[in-house]
């Protein structure tokens, strides 16, 4: 039973219904299926205005056959009655007036309902139960999904600055819940602004009120924001329960201690700019000293758990001592032992490395000796003074020299395995070069002979280290 009039109360409160009984039979033909009813109720109303309905007969066009026949049923009743004569409005005026206080006091109940629904929906959500199931065994979904209800209040926030400019209230991306909690964690009041774009009031409220330096500073400044076109699923639930019966709307509201929501104060029709700071500078200083209150509980309870956080972790150290000292020993002795190992392993692989480098490095010196000697061995005798033969001499980046004499027709890789053969060079990557002129002889030229490359009768050249 408490989950039936939970749901009653829910339906109620997002509808705008106030027959018990009606309200009733269309969540008893939707099968208790809380969100089926509210989306079958709001999918024509949401997209066209109360009174196009009224005036076609065809507003509930888009409404399941069940929620139909209820609302067709409660319609007789409502147009019965022929309208009231203006003295007959004179008379009743003190009772309209009554009514409309009552009125407002509904509505925020019922805004209290719904966001007390939303935040236990979310929080059972979170723990992994539900608060009821459908016919399938399914815990029941949220009203507004996260994603839903943030994708529409991104979608406002952009539409609203694309049309009025930057200098505006900070209104948050975020669903209405999730700015209701953003704002409690700031600790700071929730203004709560409702779009109507075919108002013939809103452009000029947006441009000269809420647009205004002033007004936007002071908003930015003292209140968390969140806008909703009345188009949008979750800026027309809100109108319903707000009871939103004048445009421009506003309203200020914040989150009570019991998971409700208290109505401070709306701001129906147009206002200046000054009337509006006016209106909001009294809220704020009438709820300062709560948010103060608050802020102080808050900041007491941070202290207090921070106190036995640090409390039970003393305990738990003290507890743990004996046990960390015994893992500490015990680790220890670990460490020494692998170290020891550690050490071992190292000095095996240092004298490894250091026989192995040393038995690389003969091998080196024996294949370098070779090399120079199969190079020495291919030069053959040096050549006697004649006029076939050329006098080179070699210098090399130390300043020594070197002098050879070879036969004209020898080739310039003759000169190359002459340097190789002295083992001057630490490296094997230079070239021979001519000063005056300057002639590389690199690789290219290697097949020339020493008469064709213009080194006869006689040559001076140097070595240049290349990289």
């Amino acid at each position: 039973m408490v989950d039936v009039a939970d749901k009653l109360a829910y339906f109620q409160a997002i509808t705008g219904l106030e027959d018990p009984e009606i309200c009733t039979e269309i969540l008893s033909a939707h099968g208790w299926d809380l969100e089926r009813a509210v989306s079958s109720f709001t999918s024509t109303t949401s997209e066209s205005s109360a009174s196009a309905a009224a005036d076609d007969g065809g507003g509930d066009a888009h409404l399941d056959p069940a929620t139909r026949q209820m609302l067709e049923r409660s319609e007789p009743q409502q147009n019965a009655a022929p309208p009231p004569s203006f003295a007959w409005k004179i008379i009743t005026l003190p009772i309209s007036v009554i009514s409309g206080s009552l009125g407002l006091v509904s509505g925020a109940i019922g805004l209290g309902l719904w966001a007390a629904g939303g935040i236990l929906s979310y929080s059972l959500g979170v723990i992994g139960l539900g608060s009821g199931s459908g016919r399938n065994g399914e815990s029941s979904a949220r009203l507004v999904s996260v994603s839903a209800a943030t994708s529409e209040a991104v979608d406002f926030v952009s539409a609203f600055e694309r049309d009025f400019g930057t200098t505006r209230p900070n209104f948050v991306g975020e669903g209405f819940m999730d700015s209701l909690q953003r704002s409690r964690n700031a600790f700071k009041l929730l203004f709560v602004y409702l779009h109507s774009p075919d108002h013939p009031d809103t452009p000029l409220f947006c441009e000269r009120t809420l647009c205004s330096e002033t007004v936007a500073a002071f908003v930015n400044e003292n209140f968390v924001s969140w806008g909703g076109s009345i188009r949008a699923s979750e800026g027309f639930k809100m109108s319903n329960s707000l009871k939103a019966s004048r445009y421009p709307f506003c309203a200020v509201v914040m989150a009570a201690t019991n998971q409700r929501i208290a109505l401070l104060q709306q701001v129906e029709g147009p206002k200046t700019a000054e009337e509006m700071l006016v209106i909001l500078q009294r809220v704020l200083e009438e709820s300062s000293p709560v948010l103060v209150s608050a802020r102080l509980d808050a900041e007491e309870r941070r202290n207090n758990m921070r106190l036995r956080e640090e409390q039970d972790a003393a305990y738990r150290a003290a507890l743990e001592a004996d046990q960390a000292r015994e893992r500490q020993r015990i680790e220890e002795q670990e460490r020494l032992e692998r170290e020891a190992a550690e050490a071992e392993r190292k000095g095996k692989e240092e004298e490894e490395a250091r026989e192995r480098a040393v038995r690389e490095a003969a091998e080196r010196e024996a294949a370098l000796a070779r090399m120079r000697q199969e190079k020495a061995m291919s030069l053959g005798a040096e050549p006697e003074k004649g006029p076939n033969v050329t006098q080179v001499l070699v210098r090399f980046p130390t300043g020594e020299r070197k002098e050879r004499r070879f036969h004209s027709t020898a080739s310039i890789k003759t000169l190359y395995d002459f340097v190789d053969s002295l083992g001057c060079l630490d490296i094997d990557s230079y070239n021979l070069v001519s000063n005056f002129p300057r002639v590389v002889y690199g690789t290219e030229k290697l097949s020339m002979s020493l008469k064709e490359a213009g080194l006869h009768p006689q040559a001076s050249l140097f070595v240049e280290l290349t990289s």
